[in-house]
């Protein structure tokens, strides 16, 4: 605000020098441009920050999404991550938490949208760079969807076709019905998806693109694969739509191996708050400090069928437990890394619980798995979506009867169970998953010999492990994990239930005169693809 009334003071005193000085008209003119004004803005730059803000919320800030958001809410509330303490007890135990609830809202329209709607104008019909950036300016299409379907997957109705027009003078919004969001965002998909040809004028696009580097082919194989996932989740809510869309991303071509997947970089430099993985650094010791421990729902699984013996146990387990170990910011000092003595902390358990229950002090340092540390290097790349997904998605679609997908269920869940397993080489190649084990693991636990639709919904869980966000939704609308609610503290917000949505800043509610979604600005009210009313 001093900023503001310092130029205000400014305008004022240059303003009455003018007519002191009794300028003519033109040097009036002269005076009032401004040399240093910005007339043209640099693309590439928009671009590539608005692919950095879907892995780290904003180029602001490189972990403010991932610690409260993905971690704080998101990885708790699927019962992944479980802590005592900390802020990622939010996920836990169901309490209110206006950060990481409503920070992607101010993110996602303040920092990514902010930024395509930049490039999608200057690349539109009355831009400097019409014509000049046609991949471009296609490819922003398909981040705009991406970041559009994260806001009414979270929060249901949001500003939509009135958002980032303030240029325009539309300072308050009108909301949007997801039912009406979800249409219009394939069907730009669809649009931006044919858009993309190798022919097209790709002025800079290539060193723009930090996720394909311009390659048109596989942000064709992306924008179908985004198709299918949104597709689908609106499969139990509208299955014509769901059919039509599954059909378009299949037959167009989606992601078909581990080499499709979608990665953001990260690098070390130039600092602390750009270009490092926000999710590594949330949880780096010294840094963020968020508790890595993991959840007894997710190392039971992993564990198998039979917890006495490694023999049934997803080769997984080890690849995201780095073991019961000591984690300080001068190192990582494993007390055991034996498959069998891993152990979960029970989700919703304060830790004065546990030690009732067990009858002793517990020292959860010594005590409960990791995240294994060979994740979280700073200059990791972040996984946004990858090939395991489509498979399972193309799986659950063969099973469902929606669309048209070749190849038979079976096939693509084991094709989606082999890439996740086999997907985390980048983070470090001792996370090194081989054929036989995964074949193993098939053999142990075939296609069929449960429900089909519970084995797709699992797998897809794990296969998301570190993109909580994702997976909360996924869950959502599966149910798939069954997932029981477990809280002991008596301030939730949510009477003891998993939350369901996200809720609104609460600067939307008290400043724009077009927020009307009072009855559903909580944490339990289904979004309409959930089966919720609108």
């Amino acid at each position: 605000m001093k900023i503001k009334y310092s130029y205000k003071f400014i305008y004022g005193a240059l303003l009455l020098g003018l007519l002191a000085s009794s300028c003519d008209t033109d040097e009036l003119h002269e005076i009032n441009i401004n040399p240093q004004a910005v007339s043209q803005i640099d693309l590439n730059f928009l671009f590539s920050a608005a692919e950095l803000g879907l892995a780290d919320g904003g180029t602001s800030s490189n972990r403010y999404l991932n610690w409260r958001t993905n971690i704080g809410i998101c990885g708790g509330a699927i019962q992944q991550l479980t802590t005592t303490g900390s802020i990622s007890t939010i996920g836990n135990f169901y309490r209110d938490y206006e950060e990481g609830s409503q920070g992607v809202f101010q993110f996602t329209y303040q920092d990514q949208l902010k930024n395509i709607a930049e490039v999608l104008k200057q690349t539109g019909p009355d831009g400097y760079d019409a014509g000049n950036k046609v991949n471009m300016r296609n490819a922003a299409r398909i981040l705009r969807a991406w970041s559009f379907f994260r806001l009414t997957d979270f929060f249901g109705a949001v500003p939509y076709f009135e958002a980032n027009q303030g240029i325009e003078g539309t300072f308050f919004p009108k909301y949007d019905k997801q039912s009406v969001i979800y249409p219009d965002l394939l069907r730009e998909l669809d649009e931006a998806v044919a858009g993309m040809s190798t022919s097209n004028p790709d002025e800079g696009f290539a060193g723009a693109d930090m996720i394909y580097n311009g390659d048109i082919a596989k942000w064709k194989k992306m924008g179908n694969s985004l198709m299918l996932r949104y597709a689908m989740r609106v499969s139990n809510v509208d299955a014509g739509m769901a059919a039509t869309y599954v059909s378009k991303a299949v037959s167009g071509g989606v992601f078909t191996s581990n080499e499709d997947n979608l990665w953001i970089p990260h690098a070390l430099g130039p600092s602390e708050w750009q270009n490092q993985n926000g999710l590594s650094r949330a949880f780096a010791p010294g840094d963020g400090g968020n508790a890595a421990t993991l959840s007894k729902t997710l190392i039971d699984f992993l564990k198998g069928a039979d917890p006495a013996t490694v023999a049934d146990d997803d080769p997984r387990l080890m690849i995201f437990s780095g073991g019961i170990a000591i984690w300080s910011a001068t190192g990582w000092n494993p007390i055991t890394t034996d498959p069998l003595l891993q152990q979960g902390v029970p989700p919703g358990f304060f830790q004065s619980d546990l030690e009732a229950i067990a009858g002793r002090t517990i020292f959860m340092d010594s005590t409960y798995s990791r995240i294994n540390y060979l994740m979280l290097d700073d200059d990791d790349p972040y996984m946004l979506m990858n090939h395991a997904e489509v498979e399972f998605l193309m799986a659950e679609a063969i099973e469902r009867g929606i669309g048209s997908v070749p190849g038979t269920a079976k096939d693509h869940y084991e094709a989606g169970v082999k890439s996740a397993m086999q997907m985390y080489t980048p983070f470090d190649e001792l996370l090194t998953v081989s054929d036989e084990e995964v074949a193993t693991y098939l053999a142990t636990y075939p296609y069929g010999s449960r429900n089909a639709q519970e084995m797709i919904g699992e797998q897809m869980w794990v296969s998301k492990f570190l993109n909580w966000w994702e997976s909360w939704c996924d869950w959502r609308r599966s149910g798939y994990p069954v997932l029981v609610a477990h809280t002991n503290d008596e301030s939730n917000v949510t009477n003891g239930q998993i939350p369901v949505r996200l809720r609104y800043p609460n600067t939307e509610v008290a400043a724009n005169p077009n927020f009307d979604q009072q009855n559903f600005n909580n944490y339990t009210s289904k979004v309409w693809w959930d089966g919720g009313t609108e």
